[in-house]
């Protein structure tokens, strides 16, 4: 990965040191104003399926299963994969920071999309 990688919650304050702020969930964070979120984006289509996210329901017994059905969904997702290389043509110096609402922030589908956006850097074939 050229970029570098950071997860934060989106509820969290916003930093300089964030870089290029991405929500990355599906659903906008509850009680949280576009202007206190700071995102520069909203991809959307980088989250799970609404049935992957219903099925998961952050229940961490669960979060195996979940991270093997998403990242099967990311590598059949073109918009993953163009997410992916353009993360890959940033300079070295770029942070891209991926927000998300969820509590718990090691149980979540960020934590997901950042390791197969760092594996995805090791393969050529996307």
């Amino acid at each position: 990965m050229s970029c570098r990688l950071a997860i934060k919650r989106v509820y969290l304050p916003s930093d300089p040191s964030d870089g290029l702020r991405v929500l990355v969930d599906r659903l906008w964070p509850r009680g949280l104003s576009r202007e206190r979120a700071a995102a520069d984006e909203w991809r959307k289509d980088l989250a799970p399926s609404p049935a992957l996210r219903s099925w998961f329901g952050h229940q961490p017994e669960r979060f195996g299963a979940f991270a093997a059905a998403y990242r099967q969904e990311l590598d059949g997702n073109p918009s993953a994969l163009d997410f992916a290389r353009r993360c890959r043509e940033l300079p070295e110096t770029q942070t891209v920071t991926l927000l998300y609402g969820a509590r718990d922030p090691e149980c979540n589908h960020a934590v997901v999309l950042h390791q197969w956006l760092t594996d995805a850097s090791t393969r050529t074939d996307k």
